[in-house]
């Protein structure tokens, strides 16, 4: 299984753990409440688990312009 990571606004792959060389516990997922784990956790049909977070870019972009937190998406 791999575990990928995806940012959530402009949909880039921020990167790839293969699990069987990582210890999933010790990746805090239990920490999130359901809603967070609903959100941000995603098994696919292949087996993999994708995971929702933010690239540096749009964590900067976001950072520059506080309004961008009201959309959905944003352009940058």
């Amino acid at each position: 299984m791999k575990i990928r990571y995806f940012c959530r606004h402009c949909q880039n792959q921020v990167g790839e753990l293969d699990a069987k060389k990582v210890d999933v516990s010790q990746l805090g997922f239990d920490l999130l409440n359901d809603e967070d784990q609903q959100q941000m956790v995603h098994m696919t049909t292949s087996g993999n688990m994708d995971i929702r977070t933010i690239c540096d870019s749009c964590k900067e972009s976001l950072d520059e312009h506080p309004h961008y937190h009201e959309l959905d998406f944003f352009i940058h």
